[in-house]
């Protein structure tokens, strides 16, 4: 795992002077006429957001996540810091440290925002001063949130009891995660946010804003079942937008519809296909594609039939943090 290490941006510094080698990273990159801040507000950070770095992560997933929470604090600016622990101490007794800085433009040449990321590899070894460590790498008064990405198991990810229990949301991506991750006794269960749940905002709201249109009667009574078809690939994406189909309308009216979650045939275009089965001539379907953006509805709820062509779209990963994070 110090391959991680190795593979994330910046100065390596030692662990007992982050600080000072942030300000002196700072200082150093306005001598040599970088972007530096100026004053003390273009470094004013919202949020601290942790982001742990499993045993599952490769050295090149590790620098994508590392992009997403850069462009996350570019439009919330945080305190970044990135944990990433030793599968293997082979010797190691001590962490080790980086610091990394970047400055962007906001909506004006004056409204220069700058973030600041530090970078901690442990062997386990180091486990039982970690907290310690990042409790003093984190803004104060301000909340945290913290992101554990492709854990190995949920009862060892449990032992990071600090971060569980102090941060506002702990978010988890159950297509990636441990089968037991949302049902797993957490210290705060009521704190966990689902990243699928969040990036399928767009779909959602398309679904949700379609059959508004309609009486909740007119939509539950005669309704025997719903399908969802999905590609392999977005397995978790189905199974959590189905459960979503089901608090809405699983329990309306007289009726207890069925629901079934299945993968798309083989060959078969799109990306998702959702199915209302009535007894009476009632129907309701719609297909996405996220490869091509497209939806396509159809539905006859008792008025006439009606087709309607519409976008359809996961969030970016950065907004699907700032969803979980904040909604």
């Amino acid at each position: 795992m110090s391959s991680i290490f190795n593979a994330l941006p910046g100065i390596e510094v030692p662990v007992g002077s982050i600080s000072k080698s942030l300000a002196d990273m700072w200082a150093s990159t306005a001598a040599g006429g970088g972007p530096a801040p100026e004053a003390d507000d273009a470094k004013a950070t919202q949020v601290n957001f942790v982001l742990h770095l499993g045993l599952n992560t490769t050295p090149d997933d590790a620098a994508v996540q590392f992009q997403t929470a850069m462009r996350f604090s570019k439009r919330y600016p945080s305190r970044v810091v990135v944990l990433a622990p030793l599968s293997r101490d082979e010797g190691v007794t001590e962490m080790r440290a980086k610091v990394y800085g970047e400055c962007h433009l906001g909506k004006s040449k004056s409204d220069k925002r700058c973030v600041e990321f530090v970078m901690l590899s442990y062997p386990r070894s180091a486990r039982e001063f970690l907290e310690s460590q990042v409790s003093i790498c984190l803004s104060t008064d301000l909340p945290l949130y913290y992101w554990p990405h492709r854990f190995s198991a949920s009862a060892k990810l449990a032992d990071y009891r600090y971060l569980l229990t102090r941060a506002r949301r702990v978010l988890i991506d159950s297509a990636i995660a441990p089968a037991d991750a949302l049902t797993y006794p957490w210290p705060r269960p009521e704190a966990v946010r689902d990243l699928v749940y969040a990036r399928l905002l767009p779909v959602r709201q398309s679904l949700g804003q379609f059959l508004s249109r309609y009486p909740m009667d007119a939509i539950c009574e005669g309704l025997q079942s719903v399908s969802l078809l999905h590609v392999p690939a977005l397995a978790a994406e189905g199974r959590v937008l189905l459960g979503w189909l089901r608090d809405r309308v699983g329990q309306c009216g007289k009726n207890r519809a069925k629901f079934d979650l299945k993968p798309l045939p083989a060959g078969v275009p799109g990306s998702f296909e959702i199915a209302f089965v009535y007894t009476g001539a009632k129907f309701f379907k719609w297909k996405g594609d996220l490869g091509k953006g497209q939806a396509f509805f159809e539905a006859d709820f008792g008025t006439g039939r009606t087709q309607l062509p519409a976008p359809v779209s996961l969030l970016p990963p950065e907004n699907a943090l700032s969803e979980a994070m904040f909604f």
